[in-house]
This record gives C-alpha cells, structure tokens and sequence, in this order.
C-alpha cells in the first residue's frame, strides 16, 4: 500500500482517536510509525548546511533546504559575508528556455556544481547534458569541454598531481597516464592469491587497489599480498539451475596461515620495485580490522620528498606495534621503537594518530599507556619519548591537522563536555603540551570542516535533542560569521519528538553508561509499555551510533510508535571512554555489554513506572545480532522475544582480524577446548524459553550464514522452536529486502511481546525528500 507522511494532529495524537485497540495494532499505527522514519522526516528539515566544499581560496560553498526547496550559499570568510552563491531564479529562467523544461529558482535540476572562468561562470548538468552559465548576463550554452580536475577513476587511484591512476590486472600492477591514456604495466611476477596491492582479505573485497602516492607523484608505496596457503570461504546463490558457488580467501581464528603482505616501493621513473628489507607482515592495521579502513593504505605516510616511507607493523594479536621508516631507494628499515600493550592497541578512534615529521625528525605518537588515549612526542632517531602531549581524563579520537611551524595540533576529543563524555570537542594544544585551547566550547557534539589552508572551518554542533547551529570559525576558534540554525518547526508542528538522553550505572553498580529512549508520541505515563532493547555491543562501536542531533536513527522511534519504549544503552568495553573501560569484556566478548543493558534497564523501570520489566525483547544486526541470541540463551528469565539478524554467534566462524583482536589468539587446552568455544551461542540454545526470530542472508560475505546455521541446528538438536527469515541472495545488510526485515521485526515485536494482532503485510514504501528529486 502507499501511504504518506500524515501530521500527528491529524491523527489526535493527543487523544484517544488512534488508540490501539484491545486487540490489534491498526493500520493508522503503522502509518505513524513509518511517518517517523528518516526518508519522510527528512522533508520537514529546515535550513540544514549539506554538501559543504571549500573551494580555492578559503571560499566555501553549500547548499541548504527550505520549506520551498534548496538554496545554493556562498561564504567568504575573508569578508565575512554570507550569500546567495547565484540568482537561482535568473538561472532557472535561463535552463528554461535553453533545455525546453520548466523550472523555478527553488526547484533547479541540479543538486551539485563546479565553479570555471576564476569563478565567473558555473557548470551544471542535468538530463545528461552539461551547461555553462555565465554569471554576469546569465547566457546558458552547451558545454562539451573534459572536466576541471579528475578527481578519482572507478577501480583506480589516481596521483596527486592527477595525471595518473593506478590499477589492477591480472594480479598486477599497472599504470595509465590520464592524458595519453596510455597504460604501463608495473609489476609482473603477480598471480592468483599471490598479487600485488590487492584488496580481497576476509571480509573486505574490492577491485581497487591498496597503495599509497608519494606527494611527488613518482613512486608508490604497496604490498605483494600472500594469500596461496588460506583457507577458503564458499556462498551458493539461489536460481533457476545451476547455482554458483562464490569462493574467496578468508582466514578463521587459528588458522595457521592468513594474509601476509611484503612491503616495497615502485619507483616509477626507472620501472624499479624496491621490496623493503623485512619479514612479511601480517595484513593487520592500528584502526581497525582492515588494512584500508581509513579509505587508504592504513598506517603509511611518505616524506616531503618522497626519501622515506614510515609505517606500523602491526603483530597478528594487535599486542605489538612496530614504528618503522624504510629508504624508498634502497628498501633498508629502520626500526625506530615498538610499543607491547597487554590486550590490543589502536591508533584513535576516528583516524589513525600518528605521524612522522622529518623535518624534526619527531614522531607523534597515539598510546593508551595512561589509560587513556592521548598523544606523545617521540624523537625518531632515538626512538625515546620527549615529552607528553595530552593528558587528563578524556580520549584523543582523531588528529585534524599539524602544524609544523607553529608546532601545534588540532585535535578532537572526547570526555571533556560535562554534559556527556561521548560529545566531541576540537582542540588546539602545542607540541609541547601547553596551551590546550577547545576550539569548540559550546555544549553538544561537534562536527567540523576545515578549510584547505587550515585557516577556517566550519562547526556545526548539536545534541540528540537540540537541532544543530553552524557557525564559522578561524583556526584560534574565534566565530567569524553564523551560518545556519537547522529549522524543526514544521517536523515537531507534524507529531514528531527527540529521544530522551538516559544516564545509568552498568553493572558495577558503580560506573556511569549514557543512552537514549525513545517512546511513543501518544504516550500515556499511566499505562505500562513492553521494552524493546537495541543493541549493538561492539567492541569496535555502540548502540547509539552518532551523539549529534538527527532524525535518522534506524527505526527506534517508528517501533515506538507501535506500543514500546525503546532503550539504546552505550555499555561498558564499547570505545570512546578509558582503555580499562574498553578492555572489560577483552577476550570474552560474549557478555556483549548484556550485564549493563539488564542493570541500566531495571533502574530506567525503577524510576518510570510505565516500563513493564515482564515484557521485555531485544534486537541487534551482525555483533548485535550476536548479543540478541546470547541474550535469549544466557537470560532467558529477563529477555522474552529476540530479534537476531546476521550474527557472528560463533567468532571462529568469523574472520581472523576480529577476534583474534578483540579475543586473543586462539588456544586450546589439555582438553581440546579453546578460548572461543564458550563464547560460542550454540552452545547455549538449550536455555531458549522465550520467542527467537533468526535471519540472515545466504550470500552475507561479512558474516558467512554458517553462524546462523550452527544456532539452528543446536536449536533442533534441543527441540527448541524458533522462526527464521533467510534472503537467499542478500549480503550483509539485505540490500533492497532491508524494509521488508524492518516489516517483519515491527509484526513480530507486535505480536510476540505487545501480544496484539497487526496488519497484514504492510508495506512501507521508502521516497526520497521531494525538495531534493531531481
């Protein structure tokens, strides 16, 4: 069915005219609570900065909706002003009469453009068609000249100085000039599960290659990958006759062999391949559990002059983090210090921390050695510590820039905001450690851009429940010129409410954990409400995601809607707080945080009495999906109904990096038995008394379906009831099927908690904000 988002007062949210009945959940129900979901909320955002880009010269540009439509703004901060970037109704009177179309200044047919002429004229596109506009008379005519810059080439990287891309063929390496469109081949010795700068290791799969540019453009720093001796993962697609099958190189905890990469330099000038004069290493990154989780070759970063390369070599466990510097002519490393942490290091939480400053010859270095994630100055022909930074009882998350000259870092963090640990702050400090100035001191989490001189940025700043402001500032943090205000009348004019921001203890009894709740717009504090708790345990993340304002929170406010209070808890070992927070649950990750979410929800019920504790569920996707089933299993007297989609229940069954990171190194005993085997979920489905929807995609090659699978065979070897969802053909977040699980979550929460009948196969059909459809 079709529907559209209806103003709450239309429906008397205030009364009693949509109340559920005895019996059922109605279709008006459904309605609202696909009115709260973000493709219809979106519409009612006013005044909103998006797309923002700097442009040469600190100009910035972006665009922002209104009620009528979208409006294109132009800034200079030099002369602090603030403007309309063009004469949109001139513009569309223009593409009017030359493309035959009609349009209005609040309705153009572009959402994006670029600037030519130094600014004198625009280049638009629509109907496959690009124009250039000249700003002074507004003359439109047919442009067919190549683009400005390119920018990026599919499957490819292009250099830094835009002339060149390089890619992969047949397992090598190869070049191709951007002009000539001539090609090169680089390497030659490349072959199956044995190529060079591939990107096909566990989980991660792409045709775009793994390399870093030296700023020069003449040399590239990559990796000859060693997969010959891993082991395998298969998926089989589900058609007509012959299915296929779909192999891949992917690693398991304990395997004896994973990837491996052998590091060297291609020196494009004379053809040479530089391999650097070390073991291989173990494809294992400082961020995360890819070697390309930062959008690049993770943890290398070149010299001015393209002389040497530094980088991390990181020990299969993530126990061991080796600080190198290698001469891209010679391949000789230098070992500079390594730093051996107890559980697992990580180089921030938003970026990777480190860099090498030759110039001084210092290094900047990320630890947690104080229990908290801060920076330190290293000398990097000593490799000895200089001096400390930061320090104090917040997290450095990301390095924004350095600033050699000046010696001083702009930096974010969190865990300085009283009113939240988890809201992010900017801050400038000097390499020294003095002079720690927030940048950012306005209450709420903080979101920037800076500028390409690094002379101004943009910050916008907000909380779960207040809209966002947007104002420029100068690097010192001085505000130069207010932007935006985002606009919610008309959205809380329509029946729509903020989550409530929630503070408990975990399970300690002693430590602070932050969330937020979310109940139904035509909540009646004197009626008791079933729980539904969403949870993501990590230890890489957590359930609530962003602390910034935004209507775009899955569908936590829409399941609301229909009869519950949903409660997002942030639990102990999740990041973003101390390290001996994040390490509780180390190498036993299956308490998923589930000791806190119990503790916090029972005070949450203590203090409001319309949370009915005997009626609880829970639900996850993929480690969520995994705490859900654990959950069921482990607390089958405290969680009633569980929603488990596309869980990693049995971690040896899961890519190496993950666990092994997070876990340890897999060990057996005397026994037989291993460090992984009691976190495993199947081992405990013969506790299940409540209700248990599984689901998964059969060609998930995230999580291999095989996780799924082991659960409901112990389920039935228990003689346990269960219900399944599976997508025969779906990755890991179900692609186009996604509305279709949400669906079926709400109906199964309805009917097996609320304990009411619901509408039969509503469809919730998503469409895009209409100010935006072009």
């Amino acid at each position: 069915m079709r529907f559209l988002f209806i103003p709450a007062l239309a429906f008397g949210l205030a009364g009693n005219a949509i109340a559920q009945s005895e019996d059922s959940v109605t279709l008006a129900d459904y309605q609202r609570a696909a009115s709260m979901l973000a493709y219809n909320t979106s519409s009612y955002i006013d005044f909103s900065p998006t797309g923002a880009k700097w442009l040469d010269g600190d100009k910035l540009i972006y665009k922002r909706a209104t009620p009528k439509g979208i409006e294109f703004i132009a800034v200079d901060p030099v002369k602090k002003s603030k403007s309309a970037a063009f004469d949109q109704d001139k513009l569309a009177v223009a593409l009017s009469a030359s493309t035959g179309k009609s349009y209005t200044g609040s309705r153009l047919p572009f959402l994006t453009y670029d600037y030519t002429d130094n600014m004198k004229s625009i280049l638009v596109s629509t109907g496959g068609k690009r124009y250039k506009v000249n700003l002074d008379d507004y003359k439109v005519i047919p442009d067919s000249s190549p683009e400005i810059k390119i920018t990026s080439q599919a499957d490819a990287i292009v250099s830094p100085d835009g002339k060149k891309a390089a890619f992969i063929k047949d397992y090598n390496l190869y070049l191709r000039d951007l002009v000539t469109g001539d090609t090169k081949q680089l390497t030659k010795e490349g072959e199956k599960d044995y190529g060079y700068a591939t990107d096909n290791a566990g989980w991660r799969q792409s045709n775009e290659p793994v390399l870093s540019w030296s700023p020069d453009s003449k040399k590239i720093a990559t990796f000859r990958q060693d997969q010959r001796k891993v082991g395998d993962m298969y998926l089989v697609t589900t058609n007509v006759g012959h299915p296929t099958l779909q192999s891949w190189k992917y690693p398991l905890p304990g395997d004896s062999n994973i990837a491996m990469i052998e590091r060297l330099v291609i020196n494009l000038e004379n053809g040479k391949v530089i391999p650097f004069q070390i073991e291989p290493d173990p494809h294992r990154a400082s961020l995360s559990d890819d070697i390309k989780s930062s959008g690049t070759f993770d943890d290398v970063q070149w010299s001015p002059d393209g002389s040497e390369v530094a980088f991390l070599s990181t020990s299969r466990d993530h126990k061991i983090e080796k600080f190198r510097i290698a001469n891209t002519s010679t391949g000789e490393v230098r070992e500079v210090f390594q730093e051996t942490v107890p559980t697992q290091y990580e180089s921030g939480q938003g970026g990777i921390n480190w860099r090498y400053l030759p110039r001084s010859n210092e290094i900047i270095w990320y630890s947690e050695k104080d229990d908290w994630g801060h920076l330190y100055l290293y000398d990097a022909k000593t490799g000895k510590q200089k001096n400390v930074i930061t320090t104090g009882d917040y997290v450095v998350t990301k390095i924004e820039s350095v600033d050699e000259d000046n010696r001083t870092i702009i930096f974010a963090a969190v865990g300085k905001d009283p009113a939240n640990p988890y809201y992010t702050h900017y801050f400038s400090v000097k390499f020294d450690g003095k002079h720690l100035t927030d940048l950012t001191p306005e209450t709420g989490d903080h979101r920037v851009n800076f500028s390409p001189s690094g002379k101004y940025f943009t910050d916008t700043y907000s909380q779960p429940s207040v809209p966002g402001i947007t104002v420029l500032r100068n690097r010192e943090g001085k505000m130069i010129l207010p932007l935006e205000k985002t606009d919610i009348s008309r959205l809380v004019a329509a029946g729509w409410q903020a989550p409530k921001s929630i503070s408990v203890k975990a399970a300690d009894g002693k430590t602070a954990i932050y969330g937020i709740m979310f109940t139904p717009l035509n909540f009646d504090s004197t009626k008791k409400y079933p729980i539904v708790n969403y949870i993501y345990p990590g230890p890489q993340g957590g359930s609530v995601g962003s602390w910034s304002f935004s209507t775009r929170r899955s569908d936590h406010q829409a399941l609301a809607e229909l009869g519950f209070v949903v409660v997002l808890l942030e639990g102990t070992s999740n990041p973003l707080r101390s390290k001996s927070f994040h390490d509780m649950n180390y190498g036993n990750i299956a308490e998923n945080t589930l000791p806190d979410q119990i503790a916090g929800i029972r005070q949450l019920a203590a203090r409001h009495s319309f949370m009915d504790t005997s009626r609880i569920g829970v639900w996850g996707h993929s480690g969520g999906g995994f705490a859900t089933a654990a959950a069921m299993f482990r607390y089958p007297d405290f969680y009633k109904v569980g929603i488990s989609e596309s869980g990693n229940h049995d971690n040896r069954n899961y890519e190496d990096d993950w666990g092994e990171r997070y876990i340890g190194l897999l060990k057996k005993d005397n026994s037989g038995s291993d460090n992984y085997e009691a976190q495993a979920n199947q081992n405990y489905a013969k506790n299940l008394k409540g209700k248990l929807l599984l689901a998964h995609g059969l060609m998930d090659d995230n999580v291999p379906p095989y996780n799924t699978l082991l659960v409901i065979e112990a389920l039935e070897k228990a003689n346990k009831d269960y219900d399944l969802i599976v997508f025969p053909n779906a990755r890991h977040g179900y692609g186009t099927y996604l509305y279709y699980m949400m669906r079926r979550r709400w109906d199964y929460f309805v009917e097996n908690l609320l304990g009411k009948k619901h509408p039969k196969e509503f469809d919730i059909e998503v469409k895009n904000d209409r100010r935006t459809v072009r």
